[in-house]
């Protein structure tokens, strides 16, 4: 097999007309059955076959890659911590003549964005490196036999991307073609969240169908955002953005849109409030009828007990009804009585 870097392998697989393209180039006779946990291919199981099975169409062409041979150690991130190269089986610590033209490399292979700060450490280095900057990785630039001190790289992309998510209580939402949606008038939360990497930082919500705005402390890593009722003036695109202060710095990280829909409940909340009062009504009535004995005068104490009940009733729903009315329809209501 040999080394394999930057090579193509055609490989035959059920996938007619290969994800990554058509292979061209030598195929073999083998049919190769892995389990994914072999570090070569040869160490897959293999059948002969008398005829090459791999016709055309059938074939599939990969590009393998090297892992990342750069990292960065000791700064509770990825993008930040003591630079160090895999070298000769080994990861060894890295110096630098020049600081931040080696950052800006190390930054830009490790996609971290750009370089925030570079400082030089007390730890003596492995090797040293010397850097343009504008190298795609750490390998092309030149390498140097002295010894200097170890680099503590920060890069900008610092935080990982949190999560923002929607939850509620009354069951009023509902998941649609365009994202999820909210009955209108009922309550929801939009939940900001990220994963455990530094402490403290706080969450700002950002609504784009206005200036609008809310930010709280992160507790737990994460900040909830509740909304009592939903009306129109709520559908539109959210996001989350959480800010923290690390290193001296002010790092940010943006979560992914968050589109909301506001739709007409399929049963008004109205017609809820007249369910429930005639609910009562019904349950009271029933258990006076039950548990009073039907006597002459019980009887006529029922009807009366039953006639306030259904009295009271009545007033529930008109009182219900009037607070739903704006004002103007409150006094028509009352004139016309």
């Amino acid at each position: 097999m040999g080394d394999v870097h930057g090579q193509i392998i055609v490989v035959q697989m059920l996938y007619r007309g290969g994800l990554y393209g058509e292979g061209e180039g030598q195929t073999w006779d083998k049919e190769f059955q892995c389990k994914g946990k072999e570090s070569l291919l040869l160490d897959c199981d293999t059948s002969d076959r008398e005829n090459n099975t791999c016709l055309p169409g059938n074939a599939v062409g990969l590009t393998c890659s090297e892992p990342d041979d750069v990292r960065l150690v000791g700064g509770g991130s990825r993008c930040a911590g003591g630079v160090e190269w895999y070298d000769q089986g080994e990861w060894r610590t890295v110096g630098a003549r020049d600081w931040e033209d080696v950052a800006a490399v190390v930054c830009r292979q490790l996609g971290c964005g750009s370089t925030v700060s570079v400082l030089s450490g007390n730890t003596t280095g492995g090797f040293g490196v010397d850097c343009y900057g504008d190298e795609p990785v750490l390998k092309e630039c030149r390498r140097m036999y002295d010894l200097y001190p170890g680099l503590t790289v920060i890069c900008s992309d610092l935080l990982v991307q949190h999560d923002i998510s929607l939850t509620d209580s009354m069951g009023g939402v509902s998941r649609g073609h365009q994202g999820p949606e909210v009955f209108r008038g009922y309550s929801f939360t939009i939940t900001c969240s990220t994963q455990p990497q530094y402490p403290g930082g706080s969450f700002l919500l950002t609504f784009t169908g206005s200036n609008r705005t809310q930010t709280q402390p992160a507790v737990n890593h994460s900040a909830a955002f509740l909304f009592p009722a939903a009306d129109d003036s709520h559908q539109g695109n959210y996001r989350c953005v959480y800010d923290n202060y690390v290193f001296s710095h002010d790092f940010s990280s943006e979560s992914v849109l968050l589109s909301l829909t506001i739709t007409a409940s399929p049963l008004p909340a109205f017609i809820i409030r007249h369910v429930v009062v005639l609910l009562i009504l019904l349950t009271a009535i029933t258990t006076s009828y039950l548990y009073y004995k039907p006597t002459r005068r019980q009887k006529r104490v029922n009807r009366v007990s039953s006639m306030d009940l259904y009295v009271n009733a009545m007033e529930m729903v008109s009182l219900s009804s009037r607070a739903e009315a704006g004002p103007g329809e409150e006094r028509a209501a009352q004139g016309t009585e």
